[in-house]
């Protein structure tokens, strides 16, 4: 589980890692460029993804992430938060005008695991939409969603799986199909609830009660 504060963190370097490097000449109030001056959970390899949205429409402007940990959480966070602001193919690199109309989200998550798939009823009933990401690989494709995506979407299971098949560039429905290898994981999420402002701790059925801080 992560802490408040080391949910704080995660988003503050985000933020600050995507300025310094699409924005270098413009001051930063976030933790300094040393990922090693970060806390220990951030050495610690863990997947996560940074999500950029604009404020306050709540409109995407960026998502890149890795699913698995393969990097050290600092280092991880630092790479996908430049990714999302400048690499995401679905949008242009953000221009330094915007950065106080965007804010940014972390979820930090766990490993995924295979979903049950000994017939469609089984992976329905193992799919639970507000505590579980998926992704879904097949045919040489792969696509991931955010539990988050189906709490937005309001979305129940079959609807989720559907649109995972849609992310990996496969029909509707293909998540049936002999072949279509379907895992789920969950993330504690994190946000700005303005620009540069207050970050929370997104409410899911895996992190449950805030986890608090040391004495």
């Amino acid at each position: 589980m992560t802490s408040d504060s080391d949910g704080e963190r995660a988003v503050r370097w985000a933020r600050a890692s995507a300025v310094r490097a699409l924005d270098p000449g413009r001051p930063s109030h976030a933790p300094g460029p040393d990922v090693g001056s970060l806390p220990r959970l951030f050495r610690e390899p863990r997947g996560v993804f940074v999500t950029l949205k604009h404020h306050p429409s709540g409109e995407l402007r960026g998502c890149i992430g890795y699913p698995l940990p393969v990097l050290p959480l600092g280092e991880a966070i630092r790479d996908v938060a430049v990714a999302a602001a400048r690499d995401d193919p679905r949008f242009p690199p953000v221009e330094p005008d915007e950065w106080d109309r965007i804010v940014f989200e972390v979820s930090v998550l766990t490993v995924p695991q295979a979903v049950p798939s000994s017939s469609p009823e089984a992976t329905l009933a193992a799919v639970r939409p507000g505590r579980d990401g998926l992704i879904v690989e097949g045919k040489g494709r792969s696509g991931l969603l955010l539990p988050q995506v189906a709490t937005e979407q309001g979305w129940g299971a079959e609807e989720f799986l559907d649109g995972t098949c849609e992310k990996a560039g496969l029909p509707v429905g293909a998540w049936r199909a002999p072949g279509i290898r379907i895992r789920r994981f969950q993330a504690e999420v994190f946000r700005e609830t303005v620009p540069n402002g207050v970050v929370t701790r997104e409410p899911t059925e895996v992190t449950g009660a805030n986890v608090p801080d040391g004495p």
